[in-house]
């Protein structure tokens, strides 16, 4: 069938994106799903830092690609052996295919699956190849086995959570990375207690949601820290007990003050080693720091073994928020519903899908929280 579809054909476009274009909508041709494959016409797809990550080169992937992994839709064609599923069933996408057999996916670590990080990074679904071509009938590579950002996908039963059809659609596409990503990392990696007190440096999608995971999760007093002071604002608006801008020069003092010497939990969010040695050197004695950031890989954290040994600290990363996505996804719906987890203040703009390197601009200036496109607009 034909489709409309944002593909990625050059990394490193230079800004502002909105003038330099690096995603152009093709018409293209998606092939129908092949056993344990399904087809799902999209509703609402996120703008994420992570796409941004692609971009600009910091990710590297194989192209040319059809972006977006944050997404959600409707089941509209079912392909063979996919028996647990029906049509016009409502789904959230899992940026990471569970293949339910590797050593991760039986020990309930299903984020580390060793086959869906290796068809991420081949830029193909679960089962193998991939489903999309162009006009010249080359082939086209899939984004974390979803390739949201398309009128139609076809993916892997495994990529997909089925959820309640009483949820918006453009709601329902932020679980699928801003939501399981950051209330994940706050909650499962992060191991929040009763009572702890809490630090998130980085104020995107994803910190948003890690400061709304630890308010539900009964956090005592929550630090954000972010260079942006309209993330700040909007943060203590939403919960937050004190907001620090970390390029001060007192900044780690006046942490430890607002504590007792440091926080217990800190989140690390910004993707940049600057802001990931704050957020360590910010940890109290015996804390945990985690981080769900993504700088370039070449970039290095330089940590002293002995302070690490000596005050006992934790640094751990933090993918797909540690979750289980069949578990935790309705999970954080339900709270959702019950007005626990308000995750829609996490949206800031709706937009087309012609519309889409004007959010990625809006996105890398710091002016957005989580952009929806909207497919039925």
């Amino acid at each position: 069938m034909k489709i409309r579809a944002a593909v990625l054909r050059e990394m490193g476009k230079k800004r502002p994106y909105n003038e330099s274009n690096p995603l152009v909508i093709e018409e293209i041709e998606l092939q129908k799903p092949q056993a344990g494959e399904i087809l799902v016409k999209i509703h609402a797809a996120g703008l994420c830092h992570s796409d941004l990550s692609v971009i600009d080169g910091n990710r590297p992937r194989q192209l040319p690609m059809v972006l977006g992994h944050e997404a959600s839709g409707e089941v509209v064609e079912i392909g063979l052996n996919v028996k647990d599923i029906s049509l016009g069933d409502h789904v959230v996408f899992t940026f990471v295919p569970l293949c339910g057999h590797c050593l991760p996916c039986m020990t309930a670590q299903p984020a580390l699956c060793e086959n869906g990080a290796i068809a991420n990074n081949n830029g193909e679904l679960l089962e193998g190849g991939t489903r999309i071509l162009d006009n010249q009938n080359n082939k086209i590579h899939h984004h974390m086995g979803v390739s949201g950002f398309a009128e139609y996908v076809v993916v892997s039963r495994k990529s997909v959570v089925k959820i309640d059809k009483t949820l918006p659609f453009d709601i329902a596409a932020l679980f699928g990375c801003a939501v399981i990503t950051g209330v994940g990392a706050i909650i499962n990696t992060g191991n929040l207690k009763l009572g702890e007190t809490v630090l998130i440096t980085g104020l995107g999608g994803v910190g948003f949601a890690a400061l709304l995971g630890a308010i539900a999760g009964g956090a005592s007093k929550i630090i954000v820290a972010d260079v942006n002071k309209e993330k700040l604002d909007k943060a203590i608006r939403m919960g937050a007990h004190e907001a620090i801008d970390p390029s001060e020069n007192n900044a780690l003092e006046k942490i430890r003050d607002l504590t007792r010497g440091g926080v217990d939990v800190g989140l690390e969010f910004a993707g940049v080693i600057q802001a990931l040695d704050f957020t360590y050197n910010a940890t109290v004695r015996g804390g945990r720091t985690v981080t769900a950031g993504l700088p370039h890989p070449s970039k290095m954290l330089q940590i002293s073994p002995t302070k690490l040994v000596a005050e006992e600290k934790t640094l751990k990363g933090s993918y797909l928020g540690s979750c289980v996505p069949s578990r935790d996804i309705p999970a954080y719906i339900a709270l959702y519903q019950s007005g626990r987890l308000p995750v829609d203040k996490l949206m800031t703009h709706k937009l087309g899908l012609s519309d889409i390197n004007m959010g990625l601009e809006r996105l890398a200036e710091g002016k957005a929280i989580r952009q929806i496109i909207d497919f039925d607009k």
